[in-house]
């Protein structure tokens, strides 16, 4: 238990944690039959249950406390480093976030090199950078990209005694919170002790916190880009941003940065794979709720949704290689075409993006409009029938109505599932950022600039990559509304008729 308590790694100190979890389950248990003389029927809750309610009063806690040290002691070591190091160390174009990750670089590679037997840990916290320490580190399995100057080593040599410091105290702290949870839990235990009651209680506040996991997600999205886009804007004009009409990113200054042409192209190849994804989608879900039989309907359904199954990076290689080139056989190539017109000078367009998009949005409109159908009341149906009404008839004028605001619901998760594709815009429509109504030219999408405006070695204190943040807001806003409108139009659909 000593090797545990002084070592910086958290898998030992999770074994432990196991390893008191399970043995006060077998303890809690056996003091429990202990106190009812070996006769289950005396006491007030299941044998096991004295068991769980022993590993989760031990796991829990411990784990918990474990969790938010490892989350929160980075923060703190960072923020006390950051201070140690002065301005004149930071070199121009550089910032104090790239100086950290050369100290965070160091200090981990001289931990792995002690951790090896490489180095002493004498020789890492004695090392001075008035030699060549990277070629001394390099010749020691050490590799860092530059070399060291003695802030940098300085800050690495502190980063270093503050993380094991850390790392210490947290597993004192953690294997004592065990420790005592065991004793704590034990010592209550006897057989009038409502050990059920207190596992289903802890059981629902495990399921509660699981369910807020998505909500403080979210809201740590929702931070981290807000902040961002904050400094962006502080760095560059709002008005141009939304209201500008051109996207010219330049890294050297005078950059033209506004989402117009970026919200157009999305907007227009989301239009177009809807075009295509919602009337087909649509159909198959009528035909088979409707028309189609069991063994049909049981063969047909699972080959639809093989299309949701297939990445989109494959969609993007087929919108590229086979649906553009085909449409430039169409309608470009002059005489050479099918058409006899030269309208489409490369294979990549809207048409050849939304074609392909709206293919790969199929089975999300069909698989969700066939279960919003199937849950219109038969009775509805039965009634039409009576009346005279035939099959089309009914569907028409009976079960598309029912299910029309289900129906809708599907259709803006797919909408919303269109906004945000990424990878068929990059190899189907281009990287030009324009305005225009022909959906036979290149054009690109809010996703696209985010990748390359975030790709390669750039300073994050630039307008030209924190834009790359607003436009992740503006997009998150976008999908989280068509989203949350869908949620709402299926809930209504729901209520009136289950």
């Amino acid at each position: 238990m000593g090797q545990i308590l002084t070592t910086g790694a958290v898998l030992p100190l999770v074994v432990l944690i196991a390893a008191l979890a399970l043995g006060g389950y077998f303890l809690a248990r056996k003091r429990a039959l202990a106190s009812a003389k070996g006769d289950s029927r005396n006491l007030h809750s299941l044998p096991s249950y004295y068991g769980y309610n022993a590993l989760m009063s031990v796991a829990v806690p411990a784990l918990l406390v474990l969790g938010i040290w490892l989350l929160v002691q980075p923060m703190l070591v960072q923020s006390s480093v950051v201070d140690m190091i002065p301005a004149s160390a930071v070199p121009e174009g550089s910032s104090v976030n790239l100086i950290m990750s050369d100290v965070r670089r160091l200090a981990d590679g001289l931990d792995a090199a002690v951790s090896t037997g490489v180095i002493s840990a004498d020789d890492a916290t004695g090392l001075s950078a008035a030699d060549d320490l990277r070629a001394w580190l390099a010749e020691r399995g050490v590799a860092l990209g530059a070399d060291v100057s003695p802030e940098v080593l300085e800050a690495a040599q502190a980063y270093r005694e503050m993380t094991a410091t850390g790392n210490f105290w947290r597993n004192i702290l953690v294997a004592l919170i065990a420790l005592v949870a065991l004793m704590l839990v034990l010592r209550e235990t006897n057989k009038d002790f409502r050990a059920r009651n207190r596992v289903e209680g802890g059981i629902k506040a495990l399921l509660i916190l699981a369910a807020s996991l998505a909500i403080l997600t979210t809201v740590g999205i929702v931070l981290s880009m807000l902040f961002e886009t904050i400094n962006f804007f502080n760095l560059h004009p709002w008005t141009d941003f939304f209201f500008g009409s051109s996207w010219a990113p330049n890294f050297r200054g005078d950059s033209d940065l506004s989402i117009l042409p970026l919200l157009w192209g999305t907007l227009y190849i989301s239009f177009i794979a809807l075009l295509v994804a919602v009337p087909i989608g649509l159909f198959a879900a009528i035909y088979l709720s409707e028309y189609a039989g069991p063994k049909v309907r049981a063969t047909a359904k699972p080959l639809l949704e093989i299309l949701a199954g297939i990445p989109t990076i494959v969609y993007g290689l087929f919108a590229l290689l086979t649906v553009g080139p085909f449409l430039v056989n169409v309608f470009g190539r002059g005489d050479a075409g099918l058409l006899g017109v030269d309208w489409m000078s490369g294979a990549t367009s809207v048409l050849t993006a939304g074609l392909v998009m709206g293919i790969m949005l199929i089975p999300f409109v069909s698989s969700l409009s066939d279960d919003i159908i199937n849950a219109v009341p038969q009775s509805l149906r039965d009634g039409s029938f009576g009346l005279g009404a035939t099959q089309s008839e009914t569907i028409r004028q009976v079960v598309i109505p029912a299910a029309l605001p289900g129906i809708v619901g599907a259709v803006l998760l797919a909408a919303s599932r269109a906004i945000g594709e990424t990878m068929i815009v990059v190899l189907g429509a281009g990287a030009i950022a324009r305005i225009s109504g022909n959906p036979l030219e290149a054009m690109t999408t809010i996703t696209t600039r985010i990748v390359s405006q975030l790709t390669g070695d750039s300073d994050f204190a630039s307008p030209e990559t924190l834009v790359a943040f607003a436009l992740g807001l503006t997009l998150f806003v976008l999908t989280l509304g068509l989203n949350v409108l869908a949620l709402y139009i299926v809930r209504k659909y729901r209520e009136q008729y289950e």
